[in-house]
């Protein structure tokens, strides 16, 4: 009967046999072709010269004649960079307050003890209940109050702090073993030392996560600052490639031209701090 049980892998699962392992690439390959597919019929489309018709009944999908023309002509339509430069001072405001923020909030959950940190701590998670168009109109009646109408801070400051990356960064200092502060504890740490030096380095993996995506929500992010800007010189990116759908609406070339030059700074971010995400989608925030 040894003869006929399954191998086992080390983690105590067993191997997968050349059916599964085929079935498993197919559905991978499929999920790939979802979700690569149409960034990749954007870049092409941005590609293509005048000269080719985008709306044939046989689309072709390589380009016969590349040319770069469609870029240099989204930036004289529009100041494509004037936005995008509004988009990164929005999302380095609403990355270092989600860093900071979430940081101190999460390890104050995880690690302190004080009066009312449950019921702070169901606060937070009734907060995920509502979703933004709920609160949409009271956040634009509290960023008019403040003077902050029209201004980038007032589009990056209802998203500075993020309880569900409060609650992520809870969950990645509550996994670090109590041990440790207790230990400090016993040297005469403080809790911003126990901070510095027992908390954050356990927790860079979680920290990329929230970078990354925080930096997505907050370069796409198109309906608050519609609604909140309304100088075309505050414009996002976003907002400002709008100007390409309503003035060349029968060009696609140059909306998709605009759509990569808005694409490209989140691969840079994500090539940037991969190495730190997927440790941290691995291991939630340390092995124990």
């Amino acid at each position: 009967m040894a003869a006929h049980a399954k191998r086992v892998r080390p983690g105590g699962l067993a191997a997968a046999g050349p059916a599964e392992k085929a079935l498993r690439y197919a559905l991978l390959l499929l999920v790939l072709a979802l979700t690569v597919s149409p960034f990749l019929w954007q870049l092409s489309t941005s590609l293509k010269s005048l000269t080719e018709d985008v709306y044939s009944r046989t689309p072709t999908f390589l380009p016969e004649h590349p040319t770069l023309d469609n870029y240099a002509q989204v930036a004289d339509a529009i100041p494509v960079w004037s936005y995008a430069a509004n988009s990164l001072v929005v999302a380095a405001i609403v990355i270092t307050g989600n860093v900071i923020g979430a940081t101190m909030a999460g390890y104050a959950l995880a690690r302190l003890r004080f009066r009312g940190a449950k019921l702070l701590l169901g606060l937070f998670l009734a907060t995920l209940v509502l979703p933004g168009e709920v609160t949409i109109v009271s956040q634009y009646v509290t960023v008019r109050s403040l003077g902050l109408a029209d201004t980038l801070l007032g589009v990056a400051l209802p998203g500075a702090i993020a309880m569900l990356n409060v609650l992520l960064m809870r969950t990645a200092f509550a996994a670090i073993p109590q041990e440790m502060d207790e230990a400090a504890v016993i040297d005469g740490a403080t809790a911003w030392q126990r901070l510095r030096h027992i908390g954050l380095p356990n927790v860079r993996g979680m920290l990329s996560v929230i970078t990354i995506f925080t930096f997505i929500g907050a370069w796409d992010d198109f309906l608050w600052p519609l609604i909140v800007l309304t100088d075309p010189d505050h414009y996002t990116l976003t907002v400002g490639l709008q100007y390409l759908n309503g003035t060349f609406t029968s060009n696609p070339r140059l909306i998709a031209a605009g759509t990569m030059i808005s694409f490209v700074p989140i691969v840079v971010v994500f090539a940037a701090l991969q190495r730190y995400f997927f440790r941290g989608v691995e291991e939630g925030a340390i092995k124990g």
